[in-house]
């Protein structure tokens, strides 16, 4: 099922989430429908509070793309981490690493809103993945950027935030005219 999407002034947004203890049909479900609306939006990514939740819960669909490449090793070795794709990642534990890299960034709580924000390239990840096993991984790359995007998201943190001061005083009109209207 496709969920609505939080604009960026939803109170979920900046709500910090809460850890998921159980995996139960529920959590199962969201994940689907999740995934599927993060698809039907054509997005890399979707955390939980995007939808509302905040739950420390994220989705991720990054493909490789030619023009902003990613790479992936499990246990020290290279992996297709396209193979992988959707990726449900919970409670997710992500250290940083690597040279900082600004680089344009877009979020579905933000529509025809981009930014250029500066991350770190790399990213080391350990987390739970909806079938209840574990995964540590080493992420670069969008597929790295992706990671600390959506894991902003599950501490309250958008995107926005992240950008230099000029590039926020920059966003200020494009994201008033997404306001909804004070009925």
């Amino acid at each position: 099922m496709i969920l609505d999407i939080t604009t960026f002034d939803h109170p979920a947004l900046r709500t910090p989430g809460s850890r998921i203890e159980k995996i139960d049909t529920r959590i199962q479900e969201l994940a689907n429908d999740m995934i599927e609306t993060m698809r039907d939006a054509d997005g890399l990514g979707l955390a939980a509070q995007q939808v509302g939740l905040p739950l420390q819960m994220f989705v991720l669909d990054v493909p490789q793309m030619p023009k902003r490449p990613s790479a992936m090793r499990l246990d020290g070795k290279p992996a297709d981490f396209e193979a992988l794709m959707p990726m449900v990642l919970l409670n997710a534990e992500v250290e940083t690493f690597g040279k900082i890299f600004t680089e344009g960034e877009g979020c579905l709580s933000f529509p025809e809103v981009d930014a250029d924000v500066p991350r770190p390239l790399s990213v080391r990840v350990k987390a739970q993945l909806i079938d209840g096993t574990q995964i540590a991984f080493e992420a670069d790359g969008l597929l790295a950027r992706a990671v600390q995007h959506e894991l902003d998201h599950t501490k309250g943190i958008l995107f926005i935030d992240r950008a230099t001061p000029e590039t926020r005083a920059e966003l200020e009109d494009p994201i008033r005219r997404l306001a909804r209207p004070v009925v």
